[in-house]
């Protein structure tokens, strides 16, 4: 079982795992170097939690993801239709300003992550932002049929360095929002220069 087919066979449980999880300090720094109004991608955005607060805000958000269920569970919440795209099939070139993508990417694996970012820096416009979390890690693991690349600092700050296109803004550890989870994250942003 991959991933998406996980949150297809999963999605109703997940969607009330997660829907009214608290992300408000990491959606605050992202939002703040976004223009007002400015158009976001969210990116894996399974119940639409964020998506519709960066509505709310103002923001023109497209929301995205994998997932058949997730994506139906989500154009409700969110009250927008939702886009049913894998990471692999983006096509967009300098639309966004900003692109969340809250614990989606780590699962993608390490082999992909070049194509997947490359895709996410054309969708981007020129100092458009990228916001990235992962669970803190060195390894690539399954675990209850979902598939997790997890970073420490170094080799996620690695990552992003790697693409001249990209700048470094800010690379945190933090705990996780759910007390019941003893799990650190990392996440990441980053500002789109050329």
């Amino acid at each position: 079982m991959d991933s998406i087919e996980y949150y297809n066979r999963h999605a109703a449980e997940f969607y009330q795992n997660t829907v009214d999880i608290d992300m408000q300090e990491y959606r605050d720094r992202f939002t703040a170097l976004l223009p007002e109004g400015g158009c976001i991608l969210d990116l894996g955005c399974g119940s639409g939690r964020d998506s519709a607060y960066f509505h709310s805000q103002g923001f023109d958000v497209t929301a995205m993801d994998g997932s058949k269920e997730m994506c139906s569970l989500a154009s409700i919440h969110i009250g927008q239709e939702v886009l049913q795209l894998k990471f692999s099939e983006m096509d967009f070139e300098e639309v966004f300003d900003g692109i969340w993508a809250n614990a989606s990417l780590l699962h993608v694996p390490k082999s992909e992550m070049n194509e997947i970012l490359s895709k996410i820096i054309r969708a981007l416009k020129k100092a458009g932002i990228l916001y990235m979390s992962f669970h803190y890690g060195d390894e690539e693991i399954e675990s209850d049929g979902r598939h997790y690349t997890n970073y420490r600092t170094k080799t996620l700050k690695e990552l992003i360095t790697s693409y001249k296109e990209l700048e470094l803004i800010e690379i945190k550890k933090s705990q996780d929002v759910l007390p019941e989870k003893d799990r650190l994250w990392i996440y990441a942003l980053a500002r789109k220069v050329t």
